[in-house]
């Protein structure tokens, strides 16, 4: 089968959605499968790229910046028409949100061939920008079209297909299929990241965004003396978080790690006592760093996000405790909790059996390749 996956970055640029796009995209290749990416450059690259990567041929199109989270490359439609001229697939797979996937309904080579839209994620209803919130009333009846002419729609937990507006004209043809990651071998080093001192070390991974919650994982770091913080990411949040760490006095608890290679990032898992996902809202769509810490035997302490997958991963009073987003009082008495070694084995455990029952890499893509043949078939 020849599979074309359309998305706006793939790795090494960083993000769930990419984590798992390009897992994916190499699993289906290690089964026989002709595989292709059409993304996005890195923003500022103005040039177009094709290689081979694992067993598949990634195209980035050259992008000159971007605007709302949104990569803007004028050549993509001229790209999309020769890589569908050029690799013939027998399907495209949409990885929204992306703008620059509504290039395929004005193309006629697109719309003779089946296309399923992959809802990993929505514009927020309450999103704190309003632009972002005016740009989103522009484009969504484009998006509509999009669902509308679509083969199928899958979206990654029943929460947050339940919850979705913008979903709901579609819910017929749309069915969920969760994320999963490879399982992978126990690193042989142990990250040494954590800030000096004692208390247990609570590891957060997730882009420097205001969503993502770090403000109030900050706020109960000064609630929680016994805690230790390693804060892996990057992003736009990164001096307003330092300052507030400096202000609540928290500064030498809490490391701010950056991005890091993907050996260090599995040492640093393998080094934590619990794992933290403090995210505020459904721009938390499912949380792919949960599946990591899970397959890591790591207790999770994360928001109950309503409308969100989080809950339908986190197992609350099983795998881990979930605890009201935004209230730092909630998720500092969760990791006091989370200070018994008998309750972080627990949990551990039970995580790392929920990971191999449920969120295996295998698992979610043999899915994805059943669909693939229903609508080829």
């Amino acid at each position: 089968m020849r599979i074309l996956h359309l998305g706006k970055f793939y790795p090494p640029e960083r993000g769930g959605i990419e984590s798992y796009t390009r897992a994916l995209c190499e699993w289906s290749a290690g089964q026989g499968h002709a595989v292709a990416a059409l993304v996005h450059q890195a923003p500022g690259t103005r040039r177009t790229s094709r290689e081979m990567v694992d067993g598949v041929e990634v195209r980035r199109v050259a992008c000159i910046g971007t605007l709302l989270y949104t990569p803007l490359s004028p050549t993509l439609p001229l790209e999309l028409s020769r890589a569908l001229r050029e690799l013939d697939p027998d399907l495209l797979h949409l990885h929204l949100p992306n703008p620059s996937c509504l290039a395929v309904l004005a193309s006629a080579q697109a719309r003779r061939r089946p296309w399923i839209v992959h809802w990993h994620a929505e514009v927020p209803a309450d999103a704190p920008s309003w632009r972002l919130r005016a740009a989103y009333r522009a484009y969504r009846p484009f998006e509509q079209a999009l669902l509308k002419r679509a083969s199928a729609i899958v979206t990654t937990s029943q929460p947050y297909l339940d919850a979705s507006i913008a979903l709901s004209p579609w819910r017929a043809k749309t069915r969920v299929i969760p994320l999963g990651v490879a399982d992978v071998a126990p690193p042989s080093s142990r990250a040494d990241l954590w800030p000096d001192g004692a208390g247990i070390r609570v590891l957060a991974v997730g882009r420097l965004s205001h969503y993502k919650g770090f403000d109030v994982l900050v706020d109960a770091l000064a609630k929680a003396p016994h805690v230790r913080v390693l804060l892996v990411g990057e992003g736009e949040g990164d001096e307003s978080l330092r300052a507030r760490a400096a202000e609540r006095g928290v500064a030498s608890r809490i490391r701010f790690a950056g991005g890091l290679d993907d050996a260090t990032l599995l040492a640093a898992y393998a080094s934590a006592d619990v794992f933290a996902l403090p995210s505020l809202n459904r721009g938390e769509a499912f949380g792919m760093v949960l599946l990591e810490a899970m397959r890591a035997r790591l207790p999770i302490v994360a928001s109950a996000i309503p409308g969100s997958g989080v809950g339908e991963v986190v197992a609350d009073g099983e795998t881990g405790l979930l605890v009201k987003p935004g209230d730092a009082d909630a998720l500092a008495d969760a990791l006091k909790q989370l200070d018994a070694d008998a309750l972080r084995t627990r949990f551990g455990e039970a995580g790392r059996a929920r990971f191999e029952r449920q969120f295996t890499l295998e698992r979610s893509a043999e899915q994805w390749v059943a669909l693939y043949r229903e609508l080829t078939a």
